[in-house]
Parts: structure tokens; sequence; C-alpha cells
């Protein structure tokens, strides 16, 4: 059940015609009443003699009988109550009782009050009701609406545990508007994907992403394609900015503009800057990184995946405003990842995205300092480039997605703990659509290095197994019988390769997080030792027989695994 409550008006007349009237498209069946302030209110859908005039003059009749100079320029209160697509269409009966307790719960006319405000609720579709109020009582006052958006919304939550309807996870204020219905119709006559409000939200999200500066930040915004207007004070300063899609004009053929603010709570400038001004100084990635021969998007892939996991101990501690700020660097780099990734892997983390974005935000201070290595990450792979779904960029591209997985996991656990129903719910979704781009995007790195494997001949898959069985007695038999080994095979021939000591690594990979819960511990593995192996020391000069039980250090670093599988050795 979804309460919205619309814009105030000052015409009551041209309401009543909108809801009795066919609709934008014709979508309106049947419009009639089901419940008013008065019982022998009259009904122009089913009363042939009564007319939207006659409607509107009982209504309006308290705001007429105050002198001009005291009535209120917008008198016209308007809710609209909408059932889950999923719930049962409910009888005339139904939504009267819901009407009723929807204007006592907000203020309107509460359960007995004779001197209340007029209200008319009007049914024209089987889904939803409209509610039609005036704002002066039949005794003159002005009633009192403090917070009855979140009013209506707790009453709502009561009403889907009343008549068994889908429980629609409560809010905490921190969400994003949600487009009108005449901005939906529009979009549809325009063939928008989407609103323009929320296709503005995703393509500012997208411009913030790793931006080091507010210029960088307009910078991308323009070059995102839509309209960028700011708000300059008389001394030069930037006071706000709006945004506008190209084409989209109302009817003065004006450019339709909305804040940063009316997108989204977090999109506002002065709560930007906050991000800028915690972040002004971004140490520069570890050197091992720049000094890597790998191709930009993987160097920023393998960087993203460092700072994820290093933000995986604070989503899972009890310091909630690091945890704050942690979030809101990961939507930044599930934006960043959305933008460099190609085919259907973008479209699955841009969803991912769109669900996370509800996930970044709560009532809890973000600590900002916090997200600096997550904002340093998502500015690298923004700057780096497009990746390519194969070789390198996919393994890396699987690598960071591993990661993501596991931090959007911990956040949902977060929130749910904190009782921030929506967010919980949003990052869950957000994770089941990293899986999604995860299992396409790892296909590809995950089929060449099985082949890898089972192509080593059987004297190294022999010392292989026996490195498993010293690092992981316990789970041995276990990856012993999973398609995954010979990827993990494959890895580590090619940290041995590198001069690793593979049972320390190996060890070292298995005790970074528990792996009862994997699907594929191989698969885990692999991605833990790619990413170890990729910025761990390495023996100066490699070895082809098993290194020592202690890893040798050296200044340089090499990336564990290549896709190419190796030709056959000479025996």
């Amino acid at each position: 059940m979804i309460p919205s409550i619309h814009k105030r008006g000052s015409e009551t007349i041209g309401l009543i015609r909108y809801l009795y009237g066919p609709g934008t498209h014709e979508e309106h069946i049947d419009p009639h009443l089901v419940a008013a302030f008065d019982p022998l209110t009259p009904d122009p859908g089913r009363d042939l003699s009564a007319t939207y005039e006659h409607l509107q003059r009982l209504l309006d009749q308290p705001v007429n009988a105050l002198t001009k100079n005291r009535r209120p320029d917008k008198h016209v209160w308007h809710i609209s109550v909408r059932a889950s697509p999923e719930d049962p269409v409910l009888s005339d009966k139904d939504w009267a009782a819901i009407a009723r307790r929807t204007v006592a719960a907000t203020g309107i006319a509460a359960d007995g009050d004779e001197q209340a405000c007029r209200w008319a609720a009007v049914r024209h579709a089987d889904d939803h009701i409209h509610i039609i109020a005036t704002l002066v009582r039949d005794d003159g006052r002005r009633p009192r609406l403090h917070n009855e958006a979140r009013r209506a919304q707790a009453e709502a939550r009561r009403i889907e545990a009343d008549y068994g309807l889908r429980r629609i996870a409560p809010g905490d204020g921190t969400a994003a508007k949600r487009p009108t219905s005449a901005e939906r119709h529009k979009a549809e006559r325009r063939g928008q994907d989407a609103t323009s409000r929320d296709l503005l939200r995703e393509r500012v999200h997208r411009a913030l992403a790793g931006a080091m500066d507010e210029s960088e930040f307009f910078d991308r915004l323009a070059a995102e394609g839509i309209r960028v207007k700011k708000r300059i004070a008389p001394s030069g300063d930037v006071l706000g900015y709006s945004v506008a899609m190209v084409g989209d004009r109302n009817k003065d053929n004006e450019p339709v503009w909305f804040s940063g603010s009316r997108l989204a709570p977090d999109l506002s400038l002065p709560r930007i800057r906050k991000r800028f001004a915690a972040t002004t100084d971004m140490p520069e990635p570890p050197a091992v990184l720049e000094r890597s021969a790998a191709s930009a998007p993987v160097r920023a892939r393998h960087f993203a995946a460092e700072a994820t996991d290093s933000a995986l101990a604070s989503i899972s501690s009890d310091d909630d405003s690091a945890t704050a700020a942690q979030l809101i660097g990961v939507g930044e780099v599930l934006d960043a990842l959305a933008q460099t990734s190609l085919g259907p892997t973008q479209a699955e983390l841009r969803e991912a995205a769109r669900y996370f974005e509800r996930a970044a935000r709560s009532h809890i201070r973000a600590k900002n300092e916090e997200m600096y290595a997550l904002r340093r990450a998502a500015n690298q792979i923004v700057h780096s480039g497009t990746a390519l779904g194969s070789g390198q960029d996919g393994a890396a591209t699987a690598l960071v997605l591993d990661v993501m997985i596991l931090a959007v996991i911990g956040a949902a656990r977060w929130h749910a703990a904190r009782g921030h129903a929506q967010q919980a719910e949003a990052a869950q979704q957000a994770a089941d659509r990293l899986r999604v781009a995860y299992q396409a995007t790892a296909a590809s790195p995950l089929a060449a290095m099985r082949t890898y494997g089972q192509r080593l001949p059987a004297p190294a898959r022999g010392r292989h197994a026996g490195t498993i069985r010293a690092a992981l007695p316990r789970l041995a038999d276990r990856l012993e019988a999973e398609p995954g080994r010979d990827a993990l095979t494959a890895v580590l021939d090619q940290a041995e390769g590198a001069g690793h000591d593979t049972v320390a690594l190996l060890t070292k990979a298995a005790q970074q997080r528990e792996l009862g819960s994997a699907e594929s511990i191989s698969d885990v593995l692999v991605w833990r030792l790619h990413h170890l192996g990729y910025i761990a020391p390495t023996a100066s000069v490699p070895r082809p027989q098993r290194p020592r039980s202690s890893p040798p250090a050296a200044p340089a670093a090499t990336t564990v695994v290549h896709q190419e599988a190796p030709r056959p050795r000479l025996r």
C-alpha cells in the first residue's frame, strides 16, 4: 500500500474534473465516490443529477466562508493510495475504510471530529483511490498536518497487516522522491525508458562517482549530455545547481529543471561538497599498481578490490558512522564500474547501482574521511577507460565483483540489524544483480583457467594437489570434487612460477574470511589468490620447484593469472 501526497493546489474544480475524467491515456474506468466527509455527498460518477460544480461547492464551502484575505492560496490537498500489483482487488467498502483511516491518520479528519476538513475519495481504477480535501475546517481553522506523509506511511503499514496485503518495507524519509504519474505518462509519450527525474538522478550519480572536485563534477555532468544551470551568488560563488533533460520542456516551452536536492537528499551541492572536502588529499594508489605492466583498467580494478576488501572490516564493525561512509564509497565504485563495462555486464551493473543508491542513504551521519580509498578507486576506474570483457580485463572485473558482492551483502545485514528495511531490501536486490554480472563476467576467465589447469602435466597437478592438502586439510576432499578445482590448480601453478610460497599464499587466502557458505570454494579461492598474488611480494628469481614453507620477499609484483593456456611441456 503506497500513499503519495501530491502538490497542493488552488483549484478544487480542476482536480475533480481530472479524477472523474477519462485520464490522460483513457485509463480512468468508472470513476465514482467510495467515501466522503458526509454520506450525502453528491457523486457525479453515479448520480446523473450531480455535477462537478456541486461537489466543488460543497468541498469549498468552509474556504469561501472566509474573507478573501484569510483564504489560503493553496487550499486543495490531494493524496493517492495505491495497492501493490500482487495485491487482490479490494471492494469499494474496503477502499472506503482505507480512505477514512488515511484522512484520520494525516490530520485531515480525525475520528469523531465534526468540525474537520471536508474530503472525498474517488476510485477510478481497481488498484487505487484519490482523496481530495480542502484545507479549511468547518470551524474556519487550518488543520494540523505536521509530518502527514510519514503518518500516512505508518498507517499504510497497519492497513497492509489488517488486510493481508503485501508488506512494504517502512521508510525513514531518506528515499528519493518518486516520480509523479504525470512524469511517468510524459516519459511514455517521449519514449524514455524512465522518467526524467530518474534518468537525471542516475546521471548525476555517475558524474559524482570518484569526482575529485566541483570543477570535475560539473564537467562530467555536461559530458553526460544534460543541461546544467548553476545558481550564482553576487559574489560569484556557486550556491547550487539544477539539471534538465535535453528536449524535456513544460507547457511554456521552458526546460524542466530539477535541483540536486529534488533528485535525492544526498545530491544537494552542500552534501556533495562534504564528500569533496573529506577526500581532498586522497593518497595515491599503492606504487605496486603503478609499476605493474597491466593495463590501466586492470590496475584500477585491482585497486578497487583492495579498497573494497578493506571496507568490509568497517561494514562489519560497530562504527556506524564509518560504515555509512563506506557504503557511499561502495555506491560510487558501483557507478564507476557501470560506466566502464560492456554488454550485459554493464546492464546488470547499472541495475545494481540503481538499487544500491537507496542502500547508501540513511539518517546515520557519515564519517566522510572513511570513504577516501573507495572514492579514489572510483576515480581511477572512471579515468582508466572501458574494460574489455575478456582476458585480464575480464578477470580483473570478476575479481572486484566477487569482493563487491560481499560488501553489498554486508550492507544488507548492517541495515537489517538497524531496522532500515528499505535500505536492506535495496542492498539485497543490488547483490542479486551483482551475482548475475559476476557470473557473466567470470565465466570466460574461469573457463580459461580450467583449461590451463587441465593441460598441466601430471607431476605439476600432483604437486599442487599436495599444496591444497597441506594448506587446507579439512577442505581438500570437497575441493577435489568441485568443478572449479582445475582453475584453482592453474592459479597455484602461476603463483609458483612467480616465486610465491603457494602453501603460505593459499593459507592466507583461506583465512581472509569464512569459506563454508561459498557455493564454490574453488572459485572464491581463485579470486583471493589472484588478488593476493597481484599485490604480494614475490621472489626475485622464479623457482621451478615447490618453494620453502615461508614466503620470500622482494620488491616486484606480478599478476598471478594469465588467460592463455600453456603449451604442453616436453616429457
